[in-house]
């Protein structure tokens, strides 16, 4: 067994020098952070020893990648497959560090690696095994892997900074705090009751007309509001009954629109009532025509909210076309339709994440106005990881 020590400033130089000297079949057997240099004390610098292996009759074999020695079996290595070109390293080494900087610095470097693409092998991470099996729950969830990235990072800070010995329920907690914080930056919740008209719009199947009761039904019986409703789905005539029926329900008035001026008409018709619910045809929208063929049904300069609903049943790569094909309309939130019909949530915080977009309302089920929650990202963290369960 030929058996090196290895002096780097960080980790990923550290794999470059072991890689280039021992190939990349050498195990790390130990690893740890020492300070040096300075003066009287002062300006003193962190280094990474670490401690490097290969059996000489293997050496010029062809075999996996570089591995690390596990030093617990409560650790696993998982695949990072959003980046396959990456170092492996025993993320438990860490632990040596001398101080809570120490510790962060090593954290700093391990960020690093995680966003590496300058590798040239596959690299597997080892991560405490709550950890492992957290991050396989996020892929399973189809969290696109930057974000999966980003989580990562989140939970291991967390992990070394004093939560070695923390268990799947303290796990799930960052990881609520984790998507949350993910999300903070976007607006979130259900109507603002600061504008007169409310639009829903989107493809077909993802229960607009049902979802759009559901909010009016709300504002009437929760709110007090005077509500009227607007469709202008004249595609369908099951559709303008179903939204007649939600109106006779809650005994509220409804106008059928053709076009542009019948829309301007009812919008005077219902000048004195506090919202307006506004109904639209449910298209095939990767069609640019149909959206198109809304801006001469609805007149979009009116003080107006607009919803586009999706459901999470869909496949995500739709949804984002369908968004795309939406740009030169203003959409201030999503609303995600049918939580109760599957058990993968992912593409909320996807969708959010890459159009910069809150989340009005998530809905799980058929009843007015019952089955209708207002978001936020902890229950938005919280359905994806299973906590709230819709059904």
């Amino acid at each position: 067994m030929k058996i090196k020590k290895f002096t780097a400033s960080t980790m990923p130089e550290a794999m470059k020098k072991i890689r280039a000297e021992l190939g990349s079949d050498a195990v790390i057997l130990n690893s740890r952070v020492f300070q040096s240099g300075g003066f009287l004390g002062f300006f003193r610098k962190s280094n990474i020893e670490v401690i490097a292996a290969i059996d000489p009759e293997t050496e010029a074999s062809s075999k996996p990648p570089m591995q690390i020695k596990p030093q617990s079996e409560t650790y696993s290595k998982v695949p990072l497959k959003a980046n396959e070109h990456k170092e492996r390293i025993d993320a438990s080494s860490f632990v040596s560090a001398a101080d809570s900087n120490d510790i962060l610095k090593e954290i700093t470097q391990l960020k690093e690696i995680l966003s590496n693409k300058d590798a040239h092998v596959p690299i597997h991470l080892s991560l405490p095994g709550p950890i492992s099996r957290q991050i396989e729950h996020f892929r399973d969830q189809e969290i696109d892997s930057a974000i999966i990235e980003e989580l990562t990072a989140f939970l291991l800070e967390k992990w070394y900074l004093g939560g070695a010995s923390a268990n799947e329920v303290d796990i799930r907690k960052w990881s609520v705090q984790a998507i949350s914080l993910k999300l903070a930056g976007q607006s979130f919740g259900g109507m603002t009751f600061e504008k007169k008209f409310v639009n829903v719009i989107g493809p077909t199947g993802v229960g607009k007309t049902t979802t759009l009761a559901k909010i009016a039904a709300d504002s009437v019986l929760k709110h007090k509001k005077k509500v009227a409703f607007i469709t202008t789905d004249t595609y369908r005539i099951a559709a303008i009954e179903q939204l007649k029926t939600y109106a006779k329900i809650l005994d509220v008035p409804i106008e059928v629109c053709y076009n542009i001026d019948d829309f301007r008409q009812a919008s005077d018709k219902f000048a004195d009532f506090d919202h307006v619910f506004i109904d639209t045809a449910g298209r095939n929208f990767r069609n640019k025509k149909y959206v198109n063929d809304l801006k001469t049904a609805i007149d979009f300069d009116n003080d107006m909210e607009t919803y586009l609903v999706l459901a999470v049943t869909s496949k995500q790569r739709d949804m984002v076309e369908i968004r795309k094909q939406f740009s030169l309309i203003s959409i201030d939130k999503f609303i995600f339709t049918k939580v109760d019909e599957t058990a993968v949530y992912g593409a909320m915080l996807n969708m959010a994440e890459k159009f910069s977009a809150g989340i009005a309302y998530i809905t799980n089920g058929q009843d007015v106005p019952d089955d209708l929650i207002e978001a936020n990202p902890e229950v938005i963290a919280n359905t994806i990881l299973g906590v709230a369960r819709h059904e």
